[in-house]
């Protein structure tokens, strides 16, 4: 009697573990996060050399290196570049799924900046090659899909988000850090910890007629009139025309207005004068800050979820 009681006990605990099992399987964040659809092999893409009209066959991580090679200088840390190579990699499969460049040329990608994402081989290197392959096959993602993977040069220590630094509200970017602290100040070049810059009025009168359709006259007053929770200006008042900091940024040229992170406006004379600090939206993750975290020995994976939250970096192919 003791053994059979015994018997039906053990029976009784078993069949409560496998119910108790079922009930947490079946709960919803114990589910199997989605992930992005996986190759057998690594991919081959087709890229439109903008300069010369060339359509060509290129294998992925080939293409990936050209563009760690061109976006980040090929002598900085190993990490640094490895993080850029997982952002490259994931927003080149993104915007293969978008169809972006295929509507323009015919291919997967091209090697212009303004369709794409800077290319060029001729600067990898040893260093490049190598970051490129201890992340090979690795790309971000967010429930399953491939991130919008932005990054910027400098982002003035602090980060953006995409509403902030891009007046990007088309699809929800859950998945970007705003307001993240990465001292890159401390090791960044002279003019991304402050720079200034002079425009001529009639650019500025031409640049805001280009935005708003407006013609805001002669321009006496500048002032930014709504700051993002990162402190940069998502509007500004230029005469009696109001304009967006990222689309004034835009048209003025994004090497003349290096960010929107503005810490003085003002008109002198016949010209718009600009203090800020940083280069680049802001949005994502930061090279500078990038260069930093690989020195003090963060992986290229540390550094891509410092900047990106509640995101999977998922291996498409050995």
């Amino acid at each position: 009697m003791l053994c059979l009681s015994r018997l039906r006990f053990g029976l009784i605990v078993l069949l409560v573990a496998a119910i108790l099992a079922s009930a947490v399987s079946c709960r919803p964040g114990a589910q199997k996060k989605p992930a992005p659809t996986r190759f057998a092999k690594e991919p081959e893409i087709s890229l439109y050399v903008n300069e010369t009209g060339e359509k060509k066959k290129i294998k992925l991580e080939d293409y990936v290196a050209g563009v760690v090679a061109a976006e980040m200088e090929p002598t900085w840390p190993v990490n640094a570049l490895a993080a850029q190579a997982i952002l490259a990699r994931t927003f080149t499969m993104e915007n293969i799924q978008a169809g972006r460049v295929k509507k323009l040329h015919g291919t997967d990608a091209s090697t212009s900046v303004e369709e794409f994402q800077a290319y060029d081989p001729s600067r990898i290197t040893d260093n490049v090659r190598k970051a490129v392959q201890v992340t090979r096959g690795e790309v971000v993602t967010y429930n399953g899909k491939y991130i919008k993977a932005w990054f910027s040069a400098c982002d003035g220590g602090i980060s953006s988000s995409a509403k902030e630094g891009l007046a990007y509200t088309k699809t929800p970017t859950p998945y970007v850090k705003a307001n993240v602290r990465d001292n890159c100040l401390s090791i960044t070049t002279p003019e991304n910890k402050q720079w200034t810059v002079r425009v001529p009025l009639a650019k500025v009168r031409a640049a805001v007629q280009k935005i708003t359709g407006k013609d805001p006259g002669n321009i006496s007053q500048a002032a930014i009139a709504r700051k993002g929770p990162s402190g940069r200006a998502e509007t500004i008042k230029l005469g009696n025309v109001t304009v967006g900091g990222p689309a004034l940024r835009l048209a003025l040229g994004s090497e003349v207005m290096r960010s929107t992170l503005l810490e003085n406006i003002a008109v002198q004379g016949d010209q718009l004068v600009m203090t800020g600090r940083g280069f680049g939206h802001g949005v994502g993750m930061c090279q500078w800050g990038a260069h930093l975290m690989a020195r003090q020995g963060k992986s290229p994976e540390e550094i891509v979820k410092f900047y990106y939250q509640n995101v999977s970096i998922d291996k498409l192919y050995p």
